[in-house]
């Protein structure tokens, strides 16, 4: 059995103290299995919605997706029982957005969405199995590492927001911005949203070995899905960057 020390996760829907709180409620326990078929039919879920709106590219339904999945995603981390229902709901939603703002960054630079999707199932395949040879060994400073640097790019997120209400936000926010400081930015974005994958394994792994409730399967697909929008979306932003500099 793998020593799991002290958990920090910088995707907030996945900590430690989940299992702690959550540990006598729901019947049946998680298993690996059953996490990895609820990541593949949320991810399933995710691609058809995002179809949707990639042929169908609507600014209402996109923001919709938007807002809608990220009270769905408050939701879930504060009730984590529920997960069972709205993990697939959450999936959904951020479908909706993720197709919008995929068709965008595809009318302004050819072949950007096939490589970054490509590029994210490559990451995750690659940190899934250095992971689980051990490669990669998420130790207490790791995780306090990433867990840092992660809460970092949020401030800058949410800096960059408020001053979008009075003019413009951080440049280096900007996808048209290819300087190389800018690219610089995204590509150590990229590099954090990655190694965010590594927590997330842990945190399943951790909950498997722990016994905990079966719905935490759901919570746990959830967890990932997170990761793996943030680390596509940041994919995107890097690479309109390079485009940029042609």
């Amino acid at each position: 059995m793998r020593n799991h020390i002290s958990y920090r996760s910088g995707n907030p829907a996945l900590q430690s103290s989940t299992f702690k709180n959550n540990a006598a409620i729901g019947s049946g326990h998680m298993t690996l299995e059953g996490t990895i078929n609820k990541v593949s039919l949320s991810l399933l879920v995710l691609m058809c919605t995002a179809m949707y709106t990639w042929n169908n590219p609507s600014y209402p339904i996109m923001i919709f997706g938007a807002i809608g999945g990220f009270i769905t995603a408050l939701i879930t981390i504060f009730k984590k029982h529920l997960a069972t229902y709205t993990a697939l709901i959450y999936a959904g939603l951020e479908g909706l957005f993720l197709g919008g703002i995929s068709r965008f960054y595809a009318q302004q630079f050819d072949g950007i969405v096939g490589q970054a999707v490509f590029l994210t199932f490559a990451i995750f395949i690659a940190l899934l199995l250095a992971y689980k040879s051990k490669l990669i060994k998420p130790t207490e400073n790791f995780k306090l590492g990433i867990f840092a640097a992660t809460m970092g790019i949020r401030i800058l997120y949410l800096v960059s927001f408020i001053m979008s209400f009075f003019g413009s936000g951080l440049p280096i926010m900007n996808p048209m911005n290819s300087s190389l400081f800018s690219i610089g930015f995204s590509v150590f974005v990229v590099i954090i949203a990655s190694l965010n994958l590594v927590l997330d394994f842990d945190f399943i792994e951790e909950g498997v070995e722990s016994g905990a409730p079966k719905y935490m399967e759901w919570y746990g697909a959830f967890g990932l899905v997170i990761t793996l929008v943030w680390l596509y979306l940041e994919i995107l932003r890097l690479l309109a960057k390079l485009q940029s500099r042609d």
